[in-house]
Order: structure tokens, then C-alpha cells, then sequence
């Protein structure tokens, strides 16, 4: 991946109806995005491809779709009532809200005194979900700073800021301001949305909108036991959509306040649990390297003790080199009994296992694969992204992998004449039938060319006057633009082949 930046990402992905914002004619509204027709088709295909690889390739996994909003008991049972809240700040001078445990102050001190005769020191603030992701913003101020002062930096310290002592937080310089001491003492802020249910508007109706996925799983894991003729191990998946009220959205779709999961709960006796956990913790990384991502770009963090959750006895996240920073795309838990012992004791149903081999009954350990749909979207826009150079032009293309591109092919008539036309629209109808593609005669063919090269297409097939007289197509590739010529007849399985990663024949 080129060393892209995320505005002309966002740029691209709204000229060519990947993702607008929300609500946009209204002024849009702050952590929503809507997703537009080469988005929806993109996105989608991931989705079906990690379904596809993760439970219909799998004799181990079944399916289930929950409902958003669920018995608010679930979400005592879990912890989200009483503990699913982050620490906010607020600046004082900008107004602008942030998340406390997302705060890292760096500390440049300037080898002489500022123009004032203080010690030119500056505490800057900055905002991201891992120090590295923080530094950038800090960075860019200190530079700032440094140009003013025409005096050299150098960082001396990296502090999270939720471990600076009171009199401390009043030197620091707040991620969108100038001045000293803006950002207020942090206070709990419950991230959960609020709804109710039935026609009153009362405490005994209060309902929540999900912020994650699992918890259904883990209310449904009886029911799939007695139902669904599963043994240990097994897995039960899920695709749908979770909501957090954040309080600082940002990173484009990165952090949104709705957002899409696709997540695992993968059940396993105790003795097995550690086995599992690092046979998901590799098979999951190696997902997105099989679909595009480069390794290089790809990290495996595991979490500090300090990090841990309190149930979980290991955690590692898989990180993405974005524009703005490396930040998480999935994490891989292991859970242990946690969450299927808090809700035997808040429903009072008993929701252990019986092992009908060695006759004995026990609460299963887990180990959860939990990623964003949205956030593995960007990462493939962000990796897919590339400019280079074709016929003395800047070329922009989207050099998606095949499997989740959201065209897998354009149809062009050469010239609308001489029953091209006809011809091309015979071959789109065909291929529709099988694959999503599209078909275009205006404008000239290099222009058409660059259209889906913006789009990601992987392969364009044009009709020719060679058309009409041999009943051949040209078939172009976008990475390499190589063309050359197979028959129309059987362009459905010449087409697939090509797709499946067939090699590329050199230019006619």
C-alpha cells in the first residue's frame, strides 16, 4: 500500500458512492455514515466472504441473527448496566468532548526558553486509541510549536493521561486547542443507547439497543445445544449491527456510533481453551492476509495484564496500519466461563454442557473472534487504494481483491455502432446472471477504463469490430492493464476462472 492519505480516501469513497455521510442534506449527523451503491455491494462481500470461510466452510459452526433489542436483563447479566461506561473529558475552549483513557500527553521540552523567558516546555494532548495513533496528532502540534519558537523538539515523556496527578492535568494543552488547563476532570459517561419499549415512557420500560453482538449468543446457547445437534467444540456465529453512544466519533467510519460485527463465540471444553485461542488467533490474521491486506501492514498485539479484562485470561488484538495510525481491527478473547455463568445466575436457567461420552456436565470456556464489518472495510479501501502511472497520467485505482470487489466486471461496446451495442448488452446479460457487473458505452474507452479502475473492477470486456467478424472480446486487468482476446462463447466461465486467480495471460 502507498503511503495514502485518509482525505483522499474519504474523497474517493464519497465521488464514487462508497460511503456519504448520514443524513447529509440535513448537515448530516455526527458518528453515522451510509453506505452508497459500490459501498453496500463492497461491504457485502466481505461479510459473505467471512460468513462463507467462517461458517459455511466449517463443520464446527452454526449461524444465528439476534434481535437488536433484547430483555434489558441480559445487559445486567453481562455488566454493560452497571459497568459499560468510559471516562469523558471536556475542552473548555472548544467544547469538544474525548474519551480520558484515549489521552496521551507528551511532554517536548525545547532546548531554550520560549520568547517569554519560561522554560519552553509544552504538554500537548493527543488523541487516539494506542499511544502511536496519539502521537501523530501530538506531533504535528509540536512541530507547530517548534516553528513558532524556531527552536528544535524532542519528545522527553508519554504519559496516559488518566495517570497524571491533578495539578499535572492543568498543563496540558487539550488535541484542538492552544491553551493550558482547558480539559475538565474526567466523569463516567454510559455508552449504551436508551430506548423504550411499549406506549409508556417509564423505568419499568427502559430497553437498551445492543452494543455488541454476543451477549445473543450467549442467551441463545441453550437453545442451539437442544436444537441445533452441536457437540464441543463448536462455534455460533453472528453478523449484525451494535450501537455505542461514543463520545468522541472520529477516523472517518473507524469509530462510529453504529457500526456492524461479525463475531464468534467459540465454545470448548477448559482443557482445550488455550489450544483453541491460538488456533483463532492465527487463522483469523491470516483471513485478511488471504483477502488483500499485506502482513507487513498487519500486527499481532497482545494485551498487557493491565489490559485484560478481569474474566479474561489472554487477549490479542489484530492491527491495521491506517492513514491515521495503527489501530485495532478484531480482537481474539479468550472469555473463559464468564459469560455463560453470569447468566445461569441472573436467569436462573442452567446453561452448562453434558457430555454425553464421558458423562459429565460443565461449563464451557470461550474464545471469541470479534471484528467490525466497517472497520475491515476501510482497511481494504485504505489498502486498495493506489495511484500510479499510465500513459504519462495519474491513474487512481482500487486494487481490491477479486473475491470482494464490488464489480467483478464491466461490458463495453467499443463505439455505439455497428451492433456493438447489441452484442455487449447480450454478453452483461449473461455474465449478471452469475456475478455483479456493469455495463457502460459513453464517453471514451479510457475514460471507461479509469471509471473502473476508481471502482475497483478487476476485469473489463470489450466488443470490437474484431467482435462481429471472430466472436472473440477483449479482456482487460486492471492492475497490469494487460488486454488480450478470449472467444464470447463461454465468457461466464472464462470470466470465473479469472476471478478465482487463474493467471494472466501477457498482452496480445
Amino acid at each position: 500500500m502507498m503511503d495514502v492519505e485518509m482525505d483522499k480516501v474519504v474523497s474517493l469513497c464519497k465521488r464514487r458512492g462508497f460511503i456519504f455521510p448520514s443524513s447529509e442534506i440535513y448537515g448530516g449527523i455526527n458518528g453515522f455514515w451510509d453506505y452508497g451503491p459500490l459501498g453496500v455491494e463492497l461491504k457485502r462481500n466481505i461479510k459473505e466472504a467471512w460468513w462463507r470461510d467462517n461458517v459455511q466452510m466449517r463443520d464446527d459452526m452454526v449461524g444465528l441473527d439476534c434481535s437488536i433489542i433484547m430483555n434489558p436483563r441480559v445487559w445486567e447479566a453481562s455488566g454493560h448496566v452497571g459497568g459499560f461506561s468510559d471516562p469523558m473529558v471536556d475542552c473548555k475552549d472548544t467544547k469538544e468532548r474525548y474519551r480520558a483513557d484515549q489521552l496521551y500527553v507528551f511532554a517536548y521540552v525545547f532546548p531554550a526558553v520560549n520568547h517569554k523567558g519560561e522554560p519552553a516546555e509544552a504538554w500537548l494532548a493527543g488523541l487516539g486509541s494506542s499511544p502511536g495513533e496519539a502521537a501523530e496528532l501530538a506531533e504535528k502540534k509540536a512541530a507547530k510549536l517548534a516553528k513558532k519558537l524556531g527552536q528544535p523538539t524532542a519528545p522527553a515523556t508519554i504519559i496516559p493521561y488518566m495517570q497524571l496527578d491533578l495539578a499535572d492535568r492543568d498543563k496540558v494543552i487539550g488535541p484542538s486547542t492552544d491553551q493550558r488547563g482547558t480539559l475538565t476532570e474526567p466523569r463516567s459517561f454510559n455508552l449504551m443507547f436508551k430506548t423504550f419499549v411499549g406506549a409508556l415512557e417509564n423505568e419499568s420500560n427502559i430497553a437498551y439497543l445492543r452494543p455488541e453482538t454476543a451477549q445473543g449468543i450467549f442467551a441463545n446457547f441453550k437453545n442451539v445445544v437442544d436444537t441445533g445437534r452441536v457437540k464441543l467444540p463448536f462455534g455460533i456465529a453472528q453478523i449484525g449491527k451494535s450501537f455505542r453512544n461514543e463520545i468522541n466519533p472520529r477516523n472517518f467510519t473507524f469509530r462510529s456510533r453504529e457500526f456492524e460485527q461479525m463475531e464468534i463465540e467459540y465454545f470448548c471444553r477448559p482443557e482445550e481453551a488455550k489450544e483453541w485461542y491460538a488456533y483463532w488467533r492465527k487463522t483469523r490474521f491470516q483471513w485478511y492476509v488471504d483477502l488483500g491486506l499485506r502482513s507487513d501492514r498487519l500486527r499481532l498485539r497482545d494485551h498487557d495484564a493491565e489490559e485484560l479484562a478481569f474474566y479474561s485470561t489472554a487477549t490479542a488484538d489484530i492491527e491495521f496500519a491506517f492513514p491515521f495510525g495503527i489501530s485495532e481491527l478484531e480482537g481474539i478473547a479468550h472469555r473463559g466461563d464468564y459469560d455463560l455463568t453470569q447468566h445461569t445466575k441472573h436467569s436462573g436457567k442452567d446453561l452448562s454442557y453434558f457430555d454425553e461420552e464421558r458423562k459429565e456436565r460443565f461449563m464451557p470456556h470461550v474464545v471469541e473472534p470479534s471484528a467490525g464489518a466497517d472497520r475491515a472495510t476501510l482497511a481494504f479501501l485504505c489498502e486498495a487504494y493506489t495511484e500510479d502511472q499510465v500513459g504519462g497520467e495519474t491513474r487512481t485505482m482500487l486494487k481490491f481483491h477479486p473475491r470482494i470487489a464490488p464489480i467483478k466486471a464491466a461490458i463495453f461496446p467499443l463505439v455505439k455502432r455497428d451492433g456493438m451495442p447489441e452484442k455487449a448488452e447480450a454478453i452483461h446479460r449473461e455474465l449478471r446472471r452469475h456475478f455483479n457487473v456493469f455495463y457502460d458505452e459513453k464517453g471514451a474507452i479510457g475514460r471507461r477504463y479509469r471509471r473502473q479502475d476508481e471502482a475497483g473492477t478487476p476485469f473489463c470486456i470489450t466488443v470490437d469490430s474484431q467482435t462481429l467478424t471472430e466472436d472473440t472480446v477483449t479482456v482487460r486487468d486492471r492492475d497490469s492493464c494487460r488486454q488480450w482476446r478470449v472467444p464470447s462463447a463461454g465468457i461466464a466461465q472464462s470470466l470465473r476462472d479469472l476471478l478465482d486467480g487463474q493467471s494472466i495471460p501477457a498482452s496480445s
